[in-house]
C-alpha cells in the first residue's frame, strides 16, 4: 500500500510541483511534458510477462537502463523543450529507483537477481 502511494505520488503530484516551481509562467505545459515522459513504460511491454508487481524496472526494461540514463543526463542541456523532457524521464527513474528501494527492504532476497541490486548490494 505505502510503495503504491508514493510511486503515484511520486509520478503525478511532484512533477507538478516542479512543474509550478521551475516553470511558473508555463507551468501546465510543463506538467504535461511531464506527464508525456511516462509512456517511457511502453517499453515494459517488451518484457514476458509484461507486469510484475514486484519487478525493479530500473535496470531491467531498455528505457529504464543505466545507458538510457546517461542519455537522459545529455538531454539537461539544452535550453528548450528537450530538458524538460529530460527532468521528466530523470524524475521517473528517481521515483521508480525508490519503488525499487522499497521494494528491496520489503524481502530482500526477492530481488537478489534484479540489476540495480546488484548493482547496490
Amino acid at each position: 500500500m505505502v510503495q503504491t502511494v508514493v510511486h503515484y505520488s511520486l509520478h503525478l503530484l511532484f512533477p507538478a510541483a516542479i512543474a509550478y516551481l521551475v516553470y511558473k509562467s508555463q507551468w501546465n505545459k510543463a506538467y504535461l511534458i511531464f506527464l508525456l515522459t511516462m509512456l517511457v513504460d511502453l517499453d515494459h511491454l517488451l518484457a514476458n510477462p509484461v507486469f510484475m508487481a514486484d519487478r525493479c524496472s530500473i535496470g531491467f526494461h531498455p528505457l529504464h537502463s543505466f545507458y538510457a540514463m546517461g542519455f537522459y543526463l545529455i538531454m539537461l542541456f539544452p535550453k528548450n523543450i528537450i530538458r524538460i523532457i529530460g527532468i521528466g524521464l530523470l524524475f521517473h527513474m528517481f521515483t521508480d529507483f525508490i519503488v525499487c528501494m522499497i521494494m528491496f527492504e520489503q524481502c530482500r532476497e526477492c530481488h537478489i537477481e534484479a540489476p540495480l541490486f546488484k548493482l547496490m548490494y
